[in-house]
C-alpha cells in the first residue's frame, strides 16, 4: 500500500502540478483519521502518522510512540483513499484559484462548453471552467457549442464548488488587451493606449499616443492594409473601432474623436470641461450619430461634456434668448399680474383693473376704503388682497 501511496503521489504531481509536499501532508492527515478508527485511543491522546517520502513507508504514533496497529489495513486504507481524493480535489482547486486569480485583467482563451439558459460556460483548456454571463455578452456575440473564444477575465471568486472564474467579452478592457496582443508597440510601451470608450458589439473609441516621435501612433495599430485592427474587428464579430490620436490640446482631441465629422467652430471651457461645437448641416447627423452614439463615445474618450448644434440651430437659439428676454422685461414693466394673488377669480380681477388697480402693486399701495370702492369687494377682501399684495412685491 505504502509504494502504491506514494507511486500515485508522484503521478498526481506530474499531471496535475500539485506539490508533492501538499499531497503527502494530506495523506498524513488522512491517515491519522483512519488511524483513529482502529486504534483505541483516549480523548487526550495525540495520534501522529509520518509518511516516508524516500520508500513510502508509513509510521503511526501515538503519544510519540511507535504503534503498529493490526487493523491498519483495508479499512484503514479505504477511509484514507477517500479523504485523500478530497484533499487532492481541495488542492487542486485552490490551484485554479491562484492560477486564474493572477489572470484577473487578461484575457484567456477557451471553447463553448454548453449553455446555461442565455450564459454560457467555457472549458478553459481542460483547466478550469469559466463562466460568461449574458450580461457580459457582445450584442454581436453568436456561439455554438464547441466554437473557439477568448474573453477578458474579470473576476475570480471562491465557491464550495470550486472557484468561479467570470469572464466578460464586453468590457472596455477587452478591446485594450486585444490591441496589446496584436500590436507590438503597444506590448513592448512605445505606443500608449491613452483611454476608452465603448458601446460593446457596435463601437469602440480608443485613444492611443506614440512616446517615439518617429513612431505613428495611429498607423502602427491600424497596420499594413489595416491588417492589425481587422484581427481586432474580426475577433468583437465586426464590432467598428475608431482610432483617435491622442492631444493634451482639447481642441485637437475633440476632433480627432468626433471623426469624420468636420467641425466649423469650437469653444472650449477646460475649467468646467465643456466644448460647445458649431458644425454645418450636412455634418450634424454624421457629428452625432446614430442615437447619439458618436458625440457620447467622444464624450466619454475625452472627459468633456460636448454640446453640437449647426449654425442655423445656434441662430434659432439666440433668437428665442432674446424673446425670453423681452417677455421677462414686459412683464417686469407691467408689474406682478393680479393672478398671483390667491382667491381673485377673473370677473374681480376684471372689476380691479376696470377700478384702475392694473397690477399687484397698484393693490399693495392702496387703501381698504380704495379697493372697497370695487364692485365685489369687501372690508375683509380688501385687507386680505392688500396683505397678500404686499408680500409678492418683497419676494
Amino acid at each position: 500500500m505504502s509504494q502504491e501511496i506514494l507511486a500515485v503521489l508522484e503521478h498526481i504531481e506530474r499531471e496535475r502540478g500539485i506539490k508533492k509536499d501538499v499531497l503527502i501532508s494530506a495523506v498524513e492527515t488522512a491517515l491519522v483519521s483512519a488511524a483513529k478508527k482502529v486504534i483505541n485511543v483516549g480523548p487526550e491522546q495525540e495520534v501522529r502518522v509520518e509518511l516516508d517520502k524516500s520508500n513510502g513507508q508509513i509510521k503511526v504514533f501515538v503519544d510519540n510512540k511507535e504503534v503498529n496497529p493490526p487493523a491498519f489495513g483495508r479499512i484503514a486504507a479505504q477511509t484514507a483513499k477517500q479523504i485523500i481524493i478530497q484533499k487532492i480535489r481541495e488542492a487542486e482547486k485552490e490551484v485554479i484559484f491562484t492560477d486564474f486569480q493572477g489572470k484577473i485583467g487578461e484575457i484567456v482563451s477557451g471553447s463553448v462548453y454548453r449553455f446555461e439558459k442565455k450564459n454560457i460556460i467555457v472549458d478553459l483548456l481542460g483547466k478550469a471552467e469559466g463562466f460568461l454571463p449574458y450580461s457580459e455578452q457582445c450584442p454581436g456575440d453568436v456561439f455554438k457549442q464547441g466554437d473557439r473564444i477568448k474573453a477578458y477575465v474579470l473576476e475570480v471568486k471562491k465557491e464550495p464548488r470550486g472557484p468561479q472564474i467570470i469572464l466578460s467579452r464586453a468590457h472596455p478592457n477587452m478591446v485594450r488587451k486585444l490591441f496589446e496582443i496584436e500590436i507590438p508597440e503597444i506590448y513592448e510601451g512605445i505606443v500608449e493606449i491613452k483611454s476608452i470608450a465603448r458601446d460593446s458589439g457596435e463601437r469602440t473609441k480608443i485613444a492611443v499616443w506614440s512616446k517615439d516621435e518617429r513612431i505613428d501612433c495611429v498607423g502602427a495599430c491600424v497596420g499594413m492594409r489595416g491588417a492589425r485592427v481587422k484581427n481586432i474587428v474580426s475577433e468583437l464579430h465586426n464590432e467598428k473601432i475608431d482610432i483617435v490620436r491622442w492631444s493634451d490640446e482639447p481642441r485637437d482631441y475633440i476632433s480627432g474623436a468626433l471623426s469624420p465629422a468636420k467641425i466649423a467652430e469650437m469653444k472650449i471651457d477646460k475649467a468646467n470641461k465643456t466644448a460647445g461645437i458649431t458644425v454645418d448641416d450636412d455634418q450634424l447627423s454624421l457629428a452625432i450619430g446614430k442615437r447619439g452614439q458618436n458625440v457620447r463615445l467622444a464624450s466619454r474618450l475625452t472627459g468633456y461634456n460636448i454640446d453640437i448644434r449647426t449654425k442655423a440651430m445656434h441662430k434659432e437659439a439666440a433668437i428665442a434668448k432674446e424673446a425670453k428676454k423681452e417677455q421677462e422685461e414686459a412683464k417686469e414693466e407691467a408689474g406682478v399680474d393680479l393672478s398671483e394673488l390667491s382667491g381673485v377669480g377673473e370677473k374681480t380681477a376684471e372689476n380691479l383693473k376696470e377700478a384702475g388697480f392694473k397690477d399687484v402693486g397698484a393693490i399693495a399701495s392702496a387703501s381698504a376704503e380704495d379697493l372697497m370702492k370695487v364692485k365685489g369687494v369687501g372690508e375683509k377682501t380688501a385687507l386680505k388682497l392688500i396683505k397678500e399684495a404686499k408680500k409678492l412685491m418683497d419676494k
